[in-house]
């Protein structure tokens, strides 16, 4: 089951078409990853999926139904994260959580929510005296009050530091776990590494790579990198099924084997190495990177 259809969507600023064309499914019980360069129409394609906008052309479905159409419908069923949160700065965390809770139609404990974004010590602060952190905490409790079948977290770490970072990572896979589904935007590419069931790149208004985290990364050549010193560069090196670049100096040959066959180039590498003696330094084997594969695309026209 798909808890969101995205088909052939297309939306403009008068002559700027911000999303050209967009397919993709995110389906029930998973964690989706939305990344996209600098203007590329990911923003513009939440608040699509979100119902605040309607397409030029194309089609969303969310749970089966149009999200301009049937918010009424849709929005007991999920929470969202944006990016900036109106928060009410004369209430506390705990009044915050309270008026969000009379206010929406899913039941949930103000302290036992608190308690998961870690805020718990600060019930009674003013949302004014809270820092830039502990109100992205706050934000993640009002998207994820009562456990709606779908969040939005569009960028939910921002000014995080890395271990509440890390924390709220867990919480986000203990909801997948639990059966919610998560479509997350994020600039931090370990944060989707970290996370995602699947991911979708946008560049320039259009999916430029798309899949699970495991194909999109095998479908980018790995690397290996040693330092050969200069002692055995008589020796000739075995012939790599991927493509062999090398710089040299005075310590000898930096060489950088791009490859779609990991192990086996690995392998000859070592083997050539061990047959001749050879001590290899600087020595590494690392798949290709999401940061990489972004870069790749970014650079893209």
């Amino acid at each position: 089951m798909n808890a969101i259809e995205v088909s052939e969507l297309k939306y403009s600023y008068d002559t700027f078409t911000a999303v050209d064309g967009v397919d993709f499914t995110v389906r029930a019980g998973e964690i989706f990853a939305l990344l996209g360069t600098n203007g590329a129409g990911k923003t513009t394609t939440l608040e699509l999926i979100e119902g605040f906008r309607r397409p030029e052309s194309g089609s969303i479905r969310v749970f089966g139904h149009d999200p301009a159409r049937a918010r009424s419908r849709l929005k007991p069923r999920m929470g969202v994260m944006l990016q900036q949160a109106g928060l009410i700065e004369e209430l506390s965390t705990a009044e915050t959580l309270r008026l969000w809770g009379a206010l929406s139609s899913r039941d949930d404990n103000v302290d036992d929510l608190l308690e998961r974004v870690e805020l718990a010590h600060r019930r009674n602060t003013r949302v004014e005296q809270l820092s830039g952190g502990e109100k992205r905490r706050l934000d993640f409790a009002l998207a994820t009050w009562g456990r709606p079948e779908l969040v939005v977290l569009d960028e939910p770490t921002t000014g995080l530091d890395p271990e509440s970072r890390q924390r709220l990572w867990k919480t986000v896979e203990r909801m997948r776990d639990e059966g919610s589904t998560i479509l997350l935007t994020t600039h931090y590419l370990e944060e989707a590494e970290a996370l995602a069931d699947r991911v979708a790149i946008m560049h320039q208004g259009r999916i430029s790579v798309a899949g699970t985290l495991t194909d999109v990364l095998a479908a980018h050549p790995s690397r290996i990198t040693a330092l050969v010193p200069a002692a055995a560069l008589d020796q000739p090196l075995p012939e790599f099924d991927g493509t062999l670049d090398s710089t040299l100096d005075e310590r000898g040959a930096l060489l950088v084997v791009e490859t779609r066959a990991l192990q086996e180039d690995l392998g000859l590498l070592l083997d050539w190495a061990r047959r001749h003696g050879v001590q290899l330094s600087r020595l590494s084997a690392t798949q290709a990177s999401l940061s990489e594969i972004f870069l790749t695309v970014g650079a893209r026209r």
